[in-house]
């Protein structure tokens, strides 16, 4: 049965390989099956030589021809032989990932992907394409196979063959171009190479599916603390297009109706509103997920509406022939929806989830905190819970504006009536399309959005367009218990946050008061409860504070939540990725929208710098509040696309005085100058609130710019930018700033690292790649991965990658001189071992640089010194491998990652010592810098380290340093003289120990010790003697041991044993082989 396998693999290649493949390497021989009087041919195998396909022939005779005489017709024997190689086939195909209802060409692809990349069997095709890979300008047709984690190409024309694998992890730019050859190609940069595949058919399915892998190899490998809320994306094998596909469709559809998180489409029905203000009916789509029934026109713009199944009454269905869908929700309202596909069907799913609906509102009802909130931060301290009524004394439920700033209805002045004339409009609107989460959405109601929402409505609407409402109504009693949990806690987040309490908006009399600086204290804090992750992040303030203007606390409270975990994702994270990101984008529609201003500029980087606080603080931080209130309105209507928009807006308003600026500093002043002069004419809000109106003479100069005149024109000229190239700029500049990231860390580890070794920069560069890519490698088709565990951001740059004991063995294997040696499981654990000196299982890559860098370019003393150290404690521990059966010392992943968590006793006191010295960024309370000092200090003095404070080495572990050095001369051209000579170096050590031994016995005589000296034999014998007379237990009296200046003396004596560890080394060879061979060590060729 052994020879089965090998048989499958033969038939795969010779059946599909060359009969399916137009591009498939036609093996040079080959055995066909030939019907007699038939022009048909049946590829049975094929083979690379003469020896391989003989072997397929025995096989043949031994297993099939012997069972062909008992047919009776050529027939029979034909369909017999079919039989049997798609019987082959198909057990080929039951140990691979292709399910039984995968289609057959799909089966043959993953059979071929597998054989032609020798890629893990773990690893998962998810889609194939046939396409073109061009090579300067000659194109190569070809396979392109998208997995789990590699892009890869394959390509056999003519008698070359190409063969092409990428790991996601590893592109940096990855885009859709147009070039005076190609008319649309996909571009793909990584590390440096540009790579160009074209194709007829499907090229925006493969373009989107490839963004899709890309960004998920990211989050899953650089961006932990996005991929820990995602859960659909946990496991790796689990991954398929109709997947990916789905996901895609249902982030769209949550990002355009701002639904909670929560939320995952399960149907899509084409079918007519009845939009009663309009006397019409609408074509578009109904969107149907757990709880919301939306819909959208085919022009998203024209109407949309959004249905919680919380607030429907009833669903019933028309007996006529328009198959009609009537929705009943509470207010009196009802929704038509007619020419529904498989109206019947629906309606009785709607009313299914309509009473699940109900009866999970009884339940909510009940509980203080739903179940799915983010469990409470490490950092704060457990409260016991008091009644959420009682906590509610201490919460706001007016908006500050109302209490600071109460309208004066019998005094109206000219703004107070323009402010009434809006609320009239809106209360016109209101009455046509309703008023509410399910209010119909249209274009008028966008244009009365970039008008200004009235003061009285604006916290209404904020919390209706950013979808916050449907949180705070799903969440009942929650942010009354976040404050009560949060309250009188003490830790980092909430340290910052009290030190800008102040600085938020300190010239609005709400936050001169305690009234308004308690509401903001409340809500930061409570929002640091709730995502521990985020926590607190400047401009948070800024951005709560005026929420808190128009909002209740409660809703201020889920505002925030909206904006920081939906509206602007990665925003209020350490690393401000999604900021980063939006940059990004801005600077690509500065390109295309303003050439002439990319022309004149020299660095782009210079809007980024400029722009970050726009994006941070939607405006608010620049503009006058009267005006930023105003950003914020179209902001929660239109999301990103709004900021983007006023952003492109005001580059072109200051055009020309921009092309005129000689540096930076004369732009930035005359952007600030325009801030300075926005304004808005219709404010109602007193003077003395007012910043526009607090400008000095010298400016009023200037010509004043309406905050109206200025969004309306953002959204004339700007209003074209879609959604969806929003969303496609986002994942592709997301890939370019998360690669800049990762190269930063890179460049500052180096740059640390590089000051303790000898190795050229170039080669550190390499080993980090390597070191970096065995860490990836190793999580690429597993669930939980320790490296992804530990990876945190925030943490300085040599801790962000950390890799196990596990990890270290493959890359010890892959890099080490000394990997040759019989017993080199036990050298790498015991490396680990001495590198990993907090005893957490991982070492950084300083740690793992630093031993590298010893045994390619340290002297003999120092590679010595290491060897010495690997053979005592902490470093040593006896290793016994139960499965003796692969090899002398091989050990396996259990017996492993087990000898590296054994602990070696120490005294008392060393063991306080050790841990004053563990990582100040490991406690849960605020980082102590006096601990970072005295970390850094011990750091300086290990740089220092004496040979003489090494400890000896004892007897059962001179036993074994000298079994290692054996097995380090093996095969040595040297060998027989190093053995020689380590024979030597071992009796005089012995000799040496005997009269030391002889020197400390109370028995022993100076007259003794003077013959021990001399090496005569009388004396061996009366040491022995003594021995024997000596009181002290026998067993005590014969433990010896060495100490490092001995056995360093010893070996410096060899001459050949000096040259074997002075002999240079090339490492830049070792680390091309390492990087060839890294994930080839893992396939299962």
């Amino acid at each position: 049965m052994d020879y089965v396998t090998t048989c499958k693999l033969w038939l795969l290649v010779g059946t599909l390989d060359s009969v399916l493949d137009s591009t498939a390497k036609v093996a040079p021989f080959r055995i066909l099956h030939q019907t007699p009087d038939s022009q048909v041919y049946l590829s049975i195998a094929c083979g690379a030589n003469r020896e391989e396909i003989t072997k397929h022939w025995d096989w043949l005779e031994q297993n099939i021809m012997k069972t062909l005489s008992v047919f009776d017709s050529n027939e029979d024997i034909t369909n017999f032989v079919q039989g049997k190689i798609r019987g082959l086939i198909a057990e080929e195909g039951k140990h691979s990932f292709a399910k039984e209802d995968d289609p057959e060409k799909f089966r043959e692809a993953l059979l071929k992907f597998e054989k032609s990349f020798g890629l893990p069997e773990q690893e998962k095709l998810v889609t194939y394409y046939s396409c073109s890979y061009w090579k300067g300008r000659v194109p190569c047709q070809g396979w392109l196979y998208l997995s789990t984690n590699f892009l890869s190409f394959y390509s056999f024309l003519l008698g070359s063959e190409i063969k092409l694998i990428i790991s996601w992890d590893a592109i940096s730019k990855l885009e859709k171009t147009s070039t005076v050859i190609l008319t649309e190609s996909i571009h793909v940069c990584s590390q440096g190479e540009h790579h160009y595949f074209s194709m007829f058919l499907h090229i925006n399915e493969t373009y989107l599916l490839m963004e899709q892998l890309a960004n998920y190899a990211l989050k899953r490998l650089f961006d932990k603390e996005t991929f820990d809320n995602d859960p659909f994306l946990d496991d790796p094998l689990q991954i398929t297009k109709r997947g990916l596909e789905y996901r895609a469709h249902s982030e769209q559809f949550k990002a355009f109706f701002r639904l909670p998180k929560e939320e995952t489409l399960k149907e899509v029905h084409e079918c007519f509103l009845w939009v009663p203000f309009s006397h019409c009916s609408t074509h578009g789509k109904m969107c149907i997920s757990e709880n919301y029934i939306c819909f959208a026109s085919q022009d998203g713009n024209l109407c949309s509406v959004i249905i919680p199944l919380r607030e429907v009454l009833a669903i019933d269905k028309t007996d006529d022939s328009n198959r009609s869908v009537i929705i009943s929700i509470k207010g009196k309202t009802a929704f038509r929806f007619s020419e529904v596909k498989d109206f019947e069907q629906m309606v009785a799913k709607l009313r299914l989830k309509c009473r699940a609906a109900s009866t999970q509102d009884d339940v909510s009802s009940e509980v203080a905190v739903s179940s799915d909130s983010t469990g409470p931060s490490e950092n704060f301290k457990e409260q016991p819970l008091t009644c959420p009524k009682e906590c509610s004394k201490t919460v706001n439920t007016e908006a500050l504006m109302t209490v600071f700033h109460p309208q004066n209805l019998e005094n109206l002045d000219s703004k107070m009536l323009k402010e009434k004339m809006k609320e009239q409009s809106w209360n016109i609107l209101f009455s046509e399309c309703g008023r509410g989460v399910s209010m119909f959405r249209t274009k008028k109601t966008r244009d009365l959005v970039v008008r200004g929402i009235p003061e009285t409505l604006r916290g209404e609407l904020w919390m209706l367009f950013s979808g916050a409402v449907n949180d705070m109504a799903t969440n009942p009693g929650y942010y009354a218990e976040a404050v009560e949990q949060s309250l009188g806690a003490s830790n980092l987040a909430t340290e910052e946050i009290e030190r800008d309490l102040r600085r938020s908006l300190p010239e609005h009399p709400a936050f001169q008061s305690d009234t308004g600086i308690s509401a903001l204290r409340r809500v930061l804090t409570a929002y640091a409860y709730r995502n521990p992750k985020i926590g607190y992040c400047q401009a948070m303030n800024i951005l709560t504070s005026v929420l808190l203007l128009y909002a209740k606390e409660e809703e201020a409270f889920w505002l925030l939540v909206a904006v920081c975990e939906r509206m602007l994702p990665d925003y209020f994270n350490r690393r401000i990725i999604g900021a980063l990101v939006d940059q990004a984008v801005f600077e690509e529609l500065i390109r295309d929208h303003l050439p002439q201003l990319t022309d004149h500029m020299t660095d782009m980087t210079f809007f980024s710098s400029v722009s970050l606080s726009w994006f941070l603080t939607l405006f608010i931080s620049v503009l006058p509040i009267e005006s930023a209130v105003n950003v914020v309105d179209c902001f929660f209507y239109d999301g990103i696309k709004a900021i983007l928009q006023l952003g492109l807006a005001i580059l072109d308003y200051n055009l020309d005085k921009l092309l005129t600026c000689k540096d930076d500093a004369e732009a930035v002043t005359a952007l600030n100058r325009f801030f300075d002069n926005v304004i808005n004419k219709d404010s109602p809000l007193p003077s003395n609130v007012q910043q526009g109106s607090n400008i000095s003479d010298e400016k009023s100069n200037h010509t004043k710019v309406d905050i109206t005149d200025l969004i309306r024109e953002s959204n004339e000229k700007y209003g074209s930018i879609r959604y969806e190239d929003i969303h496609s700029m986002r994942c592709r500049n997301r890939l370019y700033v998360i690669q800049t990231l990762e190269e930063t860390t890179k460049q500052n580890v180096l740059r640390v690292v590089s000051q303790d070794v000898k190795m050229s920069l170039q080669e550190l560069d390499e080993l980090y790649v390597i070191f970096k890519k065995e860490l990836f490698i190793s999580c690429y088709w597993y669930l939980s991965c320790p490296g992804l565990k530990h990876h945190d951001p925030s943490l300085s740059y040599l801790e962000q990658y950390q890799i196990d004991c596990q990890q270290f063995r493959v890359l010890y294997h892959l890099l080490s001189p000394w990997a040759h040696s019989a017993n080199r499981d036990s050298l790498a654990l015991w490396t680990f071992r001495l590198l990993d000196e907090n005893s957490d299982c991982l070492i950084n890559f300083k740690e793992f640089s630093s031993t590298i860098d010893i045994m390619y370019n340290g002297s003999f003393t120092e590679k010595l010194k290491l060897l010495f150290k690997l053979h005592i404690p902490p470093a040593y521990t006896e290793v016994m491998s139960k499965t003796s059966s692969k090899g002398d010392d091989e050990l396996s992943t259990e017996e492993l990652l087990y000898f590296s968590q054994l602990q070696v006793s120490k005294p008392a006191d060393e063991k306080e010592t050790e841990s004053g010295r563990n990582s100040p960024e490991k406690g849960k309370g605020k980082i102590d810098i006096q601990a970072y000092l005295s970390q850094w200090q011990d750091e300086l003095l290990k740089k220092e380290e004496n040979i003489k404070d090494l400890p000896r080495m004892n007897q059962s572990q001179f036993i074994q340093f000298s079994k290692t050095l054996y097995n380090l001369f093996h095969e040595d051209p040297e060998e027989e003289s190093l053995y020689q000579a380590i024979a030597i170096v071992t009796n005089l050590l012995l000799r040496m120990e005997e009269v030391g031994r002889k020197l400390h016995s109370p028995a022993s005589s100076a007259k003794e010790f003077s013959s021990a000296a001399c090496g005569s034999g009388p004396s061996e014998g009366n040491a022995e003697g003594s021995v024997k007379e000596d009181p002290s237990p026998p067993r005590e009296e014969h433990q010896w041991s060495f100490a490092f200046e001995q056995i360093l003396a010893s070996l410096l004596n060899e001459p050949a044993l000096v040259r074997f560890f002075e002999r240079p080394l090339d490492l830049k060879v070792k680390l091309e082989n390492a990087k060839s061979s890294q994930l080839r060590s893992r396939t299962k060729m």
